[in-house]
């Protein structure tokens, strides 16, 4: 009757290697820009690539009380505050609204300008 033939490409096939290459250029990409800001601001590098862990320091560094991880795990609640986290990572490196507005949307730009850039932290 009918022959039907099934070719799964996989996770490799059809775009897949070509994706997987670019994310992980894009990860290496946030790693080095954070591992950056971090060491500017006095903390560990490496607490860039350990979860959870980074935004701790996070906190740390834009002085929030640590408790606010919690507050990342609530939707909707996270994304107003990592918009306040953000505004104040621009804040403590000397930076106006203005840029943690741009770090929050727009952060494959400003996060490279303020890891490799001449801003210092202000603590």
């Amino acid at each position: 009757m009918y022959e039907y033939e099934y070719s799964d490409p996989g996770v490799f096939g059809a775009l897949g290697v070509g994706y997987i290459i670019f994310m992980l250029l894009i990860a290496v990409f946030y790693i080095i820009c954070y591992w950056k800001v971090f060491e500017k601001a006095g903390q560990p590098g490496w607490a860039a690539i350990v979860p959870i862990y980074n935004i701790i320091v996070m906190l740390q560094i834009v002085g929030k009380p640590v408790w606010w991880i919690i507050l990342m795990f609530i939707p909707c609640v996270n994304i107003v505050i990592a918009l306040l986290i953000y505004l104040d990572m621009a804040r403590v490196f000397g930076k106006s609204t203005g840029f943690g507005v741009g770090l929050f949307l727009l952060g494959f730009i400003f996060l490279p300008i303020l890891a490799f850039g001449d801003a210092e932290y202000q603590g």
